[in-house]
Protein backbone atom coordinates (compact mmCIF):
# COMPACT_ATOMS: atom_id res chain seq x y z
CA UNK A 1 0.00 0.00 0.00
CA UNK A 2 2.97 2.34 0.44
CA UNK A 3 3.09 2.88 -3.32
CA UNK A 4 -0.13 4.90 -3.09
CA UNK A 5 1.26 7.37 -0.54
CA UNK A 6 2.01 10.28 -2.89
CA UNK A 7 -1.24 9.66 -4.78
CA UNK A 8 -3.17 9.74 -1.49
CA UNK A 9 -1.51 13.04 -0.53
CA UNK A 10 -2.75 14.60 -3.77
CA UNK A 11 -6.23 13.15 -3.30
CA UNK A 12 -6.72 14.33 0.28
CA UNK A 13 -5.27 17.74 -0.59
CA UNK A 14 -7.97 18.39 -3.15
CA UNK A 15 -11.05 16.34 -2.24
CA UNK A 16 -12.63 18.56 0.45
CA UNK A 17 -12.04 21.73 -1.56
CA UNK A 18 -13.48 20.04 -4.64
CA UNK A 19 -16.66 18.98 -2.82
CA UNK A 20 -17.21 22.44 -1.33
CA UNK A 21 -16.66 24.02 -4.75
CA UNK A 22 -20.31 23.16 -5.47
CA UNK A 23 -21.65 24.80 -2.31
CA UNK A 24 -24.40 27.28 -3.31
CA UNK A 25 -22.75 30.11 -1.36
CA UNK A 26 -19.35 29.50 -2.96
CA UNK A 27 -19.96 28.24 -6.53
CA UNK A 28 -16.29 27.87 -7.31
CA UNK A 29 -17.23 25.15 -9.81
CA UNK A 30 -18.31 27.91 -12.19
CA UNK A 31 -14.64 28.81 -12.55
CA UNK A 32 -13.22 25.32 -13.13
CA UNK A 33 -12.33 26.27 -16.71
CA UNK A 34 -10.44 29.37 -15.56
CA UNK A 35 -8.63 27.29 -12.97
CA UNK A 36 -7.66 24.54 -15.42
CA UNK A 37 -6.34 27.01 -17.98
CA UNK A 38 -4.29 28.87 -15.38
CA UNK A 39 -2.92 25.75 -13.69
CA UNK A 40 -1.89 24.16 -17.00
CA UNK A 41 -0.05 27.28 -18.15
CA UNK A 42 1.83 27.62 -14.86
CA UNK A 43 2.45 23.89 -14.62
CA UNK A 44 4.28 23.90 -17.97
CA UNK A 45 6.98 26.15 -16.53
CA UNK A 46 7.26 24.37 -13.19
CA UNK A 47 7.25 20.91 -14.79
CA UNK A 48 10.12 22.01 -17.04
CA UNK A 49 11.93 23.23 -13.91
CA UNK A 50 11.11 19.94 -12.17
CA UNK A 51 12.36 17.84 -15.09
CA UNK A 52 15.64 19.75 -15.28
CA UNK A 53 16.28 19.51 -11.53
CA UNK A 54 15.39 15.82 -11.48
CA UNK A 55 17.59 15.07 -14.49
CA UNK A 56 20.52 16.86 -12.83
CA UNK A 57 20.07 15.19 -9.47
CA UNK A 58 19.00 18.26 -7.52
CA UNK A 59 16.15 16.12 -6.21
CA UNK A 60 14.79 12.66 -6.86
CA UNK A 61 11.80 10.50 -5.89
CA UNK A 62 11.51 7.42 -3.71
CA UNK A 63 9.89 4.62 -5.72
CA UNK A 64 8.62 3.02 -2.51
CA UNK A 65 5.85 5.64 -2.35
CA UNK A 66 4.98 5.81 -6.07
CA UNK A 67 2.70 3.76 -8.31
CA UNK A 68 5.54 3.57 -10.85
CA UNK A 69 4.15 5.50 -13.82
CA UNK A 70 6.32 8.33 -15.16
CA UNK A 71 6.05 11.02 -17.81
CA UNK A 72 8.99 13.24 -18.82
CA UNK A 73 10.96 11.39 -16.16
CA UNK A 74 8.59 12.57 -13.41
CA UNK A 75 6.17 10.42 -11.41
CA UNK A 76 2.54 10.87 -12.39
CA UNK A 77 1.91 11.91 -8.80
CA UNK A 78 4.36 14.79 -9.20
CA UNK A 79 2.50 16.04 -12.27
CA UNK A 80 -0.79 15.87 -10.36
CA UNK A 81 0.84 17.96 -7.63
CA UNK A 82 0.75 20.97 -9.99
CA UNK A 83 -3.02 20.64 -10.27
CA UNK A 84 -4.03 19.56 -6.77
CA UNK A 85 -2.01 22.05 -4.73
CA UNK A 86 -2.99 25.11 -6.83
CA UNK A 87 -6.64 24.01 -6.76
CA UNK A 88 -6.74 23.94 -2.98
CA UNK A 89 -4.87 27.24 -2.71
CA UNK A 90 -6.99 29.07 -5.28
CA UNK A 91 -10.18 27.69 -3.77
CA UNK A 92 -9.13 28.99 -0.35
CA UNK A 93 -8.16 32.35 -1.83
CA UNK A 94 -11.48 32.55 -3.67
CA UNK A 95 -13.48 31.82 -0.50
CA UNK A 96 -11.58 34.21 1.76
CA UNK A 97 -11.67 36.95 -0.86
CA UNK A 98 -15.40 36.39 -1.34
CA UNK A 99 -16.38 36.64 2.32
CA UNK A 100 -13.72 38.91 3.83
CA UNK A 101 -12.12 42.21 2.91
CA UNK A 102 -8.39 41.43 2.92
CA UNK A 103 -7.06 44.07 0.53
CA UNK A 104 -3.95 45.95 1.66
CA UNK A 105 -3.38 49.67 1.49
CA UNK A 106 -1.40 50.41 -1.71
CA UNK A 107 1.49 52.04 0.19
CA UNK A 108 1.91 49.08 2.54
CA UNK A 109 1.70 46.60 -0.31
CA UNK A 110 4.35 48.50 -2.28
CA UNK A 111 6.73 48.52 0.68
CA UNK A 112 6.15 44.80 1.23
CA UNK A 113 6.85 43.98 -2.42
CA UNK A 114 10.01 46.10 -2.58
CA UNK A 115 11.42 44.64 0.66
CA UNK A 116 10.57 41.11 -0.52
CA UNK A 117 12.31 41.66 -3.86
CA UNK A 118 15.43 43.05 -2.21
CA UNK A 119 15.50 40.18 0.32
CA UNK A 120 15.16 37.54 -2.42
CA UNK A 121 17.91 39.13 -4.52
CA UNK A 122 20.25 39.26 -1.52
CA UNK A 123 19.50 35.61 -0.72
CA UNK A 124 20.14 34.58 -4.33
CA UNK A 125 23.53 36.32 -4.22
CA UNK A 126 24.47 34.87 -0.85
CA UNK A 127 23.65 31.33 -1.97
CA UNK A 128 24.60 31.57 -5.65
CA UNK A 129 26.54 28.30 -5.37
CA UNK A 130 23.36 26.42 -4.37
CA UNK A 131 21.37 25.89 -7.56
CA UNK A 132 17.98 25.28 -5.93
CA UNK A 133 18.41 28.29 -3.65
CA UNK A 134 19.71 30.53 -6.43
CA UNK A 135 16.95 29.70 -8.91
CA UNK A 136 14.15 29.82 -6.33
CA UNK A 137 15.10 33.13 -4.71
CA UNK A 138 15.90 34.77 -8.04
CA UNK A 139 12.69 33.66 -9.78
CA UNK A 140 10.65 34.75 -6.75
CA UNK A 141 12.20 38.23 -7.01
CA UNK A 142 11.49 38.31 -10.76
CA UNK A 143 7.92 37.10 -10.17
CA UNK A 144 7.22 39.92 -7.73
CA UNK A 145 8.84 42.53 -10.00
CA UNK A 146 6.91 41.44 -13.08
CA UNK A 147 3.56 41.01 -11.36
CA UNK A 148 3.68 44.26 -9.41
CA UNK A 149 5.63 46.70 -11.58
CA UNK A 150 4.94 45.37 -15.08
CA UNK A 151 1.55 43.66 -14.91
CA UNK A 152 0.33 46.06 -12.20
CA UNK A 153 -1.56 43.52 -10.09
CA UNK A 154 -3.05 44.87 -6.87
CA UNK A 155 -3.54 41.70 -4.85
CA UNK A 156 -0.01 40.56 -3.91
CA UNK A 157 -0.42 41.66 -0.29
CA UNK A 158 -3.74 39.90 0.04
CA UNK A 159 -2.39 36.78 -1.68
CA UNK A 160 0.68 36.76 0.58
CA UNK A 161 -1.49 36.95 3.70
CA UNK A 162 -3.67 34.08 2.47
CA UNK A 163 -0.55 32.07 1.63
CA UNK A 164 0.51 32.58 5.25
CA UNK A 165 -2.89 31.30 6.39
CA UNK A 166 -2.37 28.26 4.16
CA UNK A 167 1.08 27.60 5.62
CA UNK A 168 -0.04 24.94 8.17
CA UNK A 169 -1.57 22.92 5.32
CA UNK A 170 1.50 23.53 3.18
CA UNK A 171 3.76 22.33 5.99
CA UNK A 172 1.61 19.23 6.49
CA UNK A 173 1.66 18.24 2.82
CA UNK A 174 5.27 19.12 2.12
CA UNK A 175 6.28 17.68 5.46
CA UNK A 176 5.05 14.24 4.44
CA UNK A 177 6.67 14.58 1.00
CA UNK A 178 10.01 15.41 2.62
CA UNK A 179 9.85 12.63 5.20
CA UNK A 180 7.79 13.73 8.21
CA UNK A 181 6.12 10.63 9.65
CA UNK A 182 7.71 8.31 7.07
CA UNK A 183 10.70 5.98 7.24
CA UNK A 184 12.25 7.90 4.34
CA UNK A 185 11.32 10.98 2.25
CA UNK A 186 9.19 10.75 -0.88
CA UNK A 187 11.22 13.62 -2.34
CA UNK A 188 14.96 13.64 -1.62
CA UNK A 189 17.21 16.71 -2.02
CA UNK A 190 20.89 16.83 -2.87
CA UNK A 191 22.52 18.53 0.16
CA UNK A 192 24.95 20.50 -2.00
CA UNK A 193 22.16 22.18 -3.98
CA UNK A 194 20.20 23.96 -1.22
CA UNK A 195 20.92 25.94 1.94
CA UNK A 196 20.10 23.13 4.33
CA UNK A 197 17.81 25.19 6.55
CA UNK A 198 14.57 23.27 7.03
CA UNK A 199 11.20 23.85 8.65
CA UNK A 200 10.75 20.42 10.20
CA UNK A 201 11.85 18.36 7.18
CA UNK A 202 10.97 20.98 4.55
CA UNK A 203 13.72 22.99 2.81
CA UNK A 204 13.05 26.70 3.24
CA UNK A 205 13.30 27.07 -0.53
CA UNK A 206 10.09 25.06 -0.91
CA UNK A 207 8.09 27.84 0.73
CA UNK A 208 9.35 30.33 -1.88
CA UNK A 209 8.80 27.82 -4.69
CA UNK A 210 5.19 27.33 -3.60
CA UNK A 211 4.68 31.07 -3.14
CA UNK A 212 5.65 32.03 -6.68
CA UNK A 213 3.75 29.08 -8.14
CA UNK A 214 0.55 30.24 -6.42
CA UNK A 215 1.10 33.88 -7.42
CA UNK A 216 1.29 32.94 -11.09
CA UNK A 217 -1.73 30.67 -10.78
CA UNK A 218 -3.63 33.58 -9.27
CA UNK A 219 -2.56 35.94 -12.03
CA UNK A 220 -3.85 33.69 -14.82
CA UNK A 221 -6.91 32.68 -12.81
CA UNK A 222 -7.91 36.34 -12.42
CA UNK A 223 -7.36 36.88 -16.13
CA UNK A 224 -9.41 33.89 -17.30
CA UNK A 225 -12.08 34.47 -14.66
CA UNK A 226 -12.50 38.02 -15.92
CA UNK A 227 -12.75 36.74 -19.50
CA UNK A 228 -15.59 34.43 -18.39
CA UNK A 229 -17.57 37.44 -17.24
CA UNK A 230 -17.14 39.40 -20.48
Amino acid sequence: MWQYTYLAINFFTIIICFIFSFHPKIKFHRHFKAFLLSSIIVALFFIAWDVWFTTNGVWWFNDKYLIGKRLFGLPIEELLFFICIPFSCLFTYFCLDKFFKLDWKPSIEKIFVIISIIACIILSILFKDKIYSLVTFLTTAITLMVLYFVLKVKWIGKASFIYLILMPGFLAVNGILTGTGLDSPIVNYNPKDFIGFRILTIPIEDTFYGYEMILWNLFFFHKFKKDEQN
